[in-house]
């Protein structure tokens, strides 16, 4: 072999020999990638409580590293800093929710009062009025501290085994008489057996009622309520003319329909109704087809 042969071996020997280190090195950073990477999804899990902690040979890959620890306690601390002022501001719509419940109490107390009195036709129709608008503010405060209580409530609803058919029939009698004062048809598809479901009686009861003040802001003429025998069920009813929903926007807070209309309350009805089915491991969507309104409710069962 002469001396050319031997120069060009050795430079390809010198030439694998760099590949093979390169590839090696790109193989590490590749893994030491990886490595951080499942850090930090583990590390969004856990809400920014952990940091990556990894041993790299690489400087560059450390010094990442060190950064994406210090972008993850400024993280966890906007995080605290969120959820102080969230509490904070819950807290204050409760209190200030309750603070005006029983100002508000005295008054219509003081109206019902008056009522008894012998007023003039004006001051009749002032009467009237007042009472009204107060019976209004009194509805809003009471669903801004209902929403205030179960915001900031995490406990766990208490579930029990209930039968949705007599807990229907229930609710539809007791609730008779406010149905037929707004000339409601009631279309009512029950089973007759026994659905059960588990779920949290008063709250149930809070969530039809919800249901139940929408329908009476919105029917036209009738509603239905059907219950399957797998327990789903559907409540819903005809719009009335001119009401068009957003069934896409229908849960959130403040929520209305017609934003024009002065109803009494503060729009946080079936945000409420949402939030009540949650916390009973259920379900509750709406949907609008021809003019008709529909909430499908699912449970869980026991």
């Amino acid at each position: 072999m002469n001396t050319n042969d031997l120069i060009f071996l050795i430079c390809i020997i010198i030439l694998l020999i760099a590949v093979i280190i390169l590839a090696l090195r790109l193989f590490l950073l590749r893994s030491s990638i990886r490595s951080i990477s499942k850090e930090l999804e583990n590390t969004l899990k856990s809400d920014y409580n952990r940091q990556i902690k990894i041993d790299l040979s690489d400087a560059a890959l450390n010094d990442l590293a060190v950064n994406i620890n210090k972008n993850l306690d400024e993280q966890k601390k906007l995080k605290l800093k969120e959820e102080r002022s969230r509490r904070q501001l819950e807290q204050s719509v409760a209190d200030i929710a309750h603070d005006l419940r029983t100002p508000l109490t005295i008054v219509k107390g003081n109206l019902q009062l008056l009522d008894s009195e012998a007023l003039s036709e004006k001051g009749r129709q002032y009467l009237d009025v007042s009472t009204k608008k107060t019976e209004a503010l009194k509805n809003m405060v009471d669903e801004f501290f209902e929403l205030s209580v179960l915001e900031s409530d995490p406990t766990p609803a208490r579930l029990e085994t209930i039968d949705l058919t007599a807990f229907l029939t229930e609710f539809l009698i007791d609730h008779e008489e406010l149905i037929r004062a707004h000339s409601l048809e009631p279309e009512i598809q029950l089973q007759e057996r026994e659905i059960n479901v588990s779920a949290n009686r008063e709250m149930l009861q809070r969530v039809f009622e919800n249901l139940i003040s929408n329908i009476l802001k919105y029917a036209n003429n009738s509603f239905f309520i059907k219950l399957t025998e797998n327990g789903s069920l559907t409540v819903g009813n005809k719009l009335a003319g001119g009401v068009t929903i957003d069934t896409e926007h229908i849960f959130d807070r403040t929520y209305r329909a017609d934003k024009a209309r002065s109803s009494g309350s503060a729009g946080l009805g079936l945000y409420i109704a949402k939030l009540l089915m949650e916390k009973q491991n259920g379900t509750i969507t709406a949907s609008d087809s021809a003019g008709i309104l529909s909430f499908r409710l699912e449970f869980t069962k026991p």
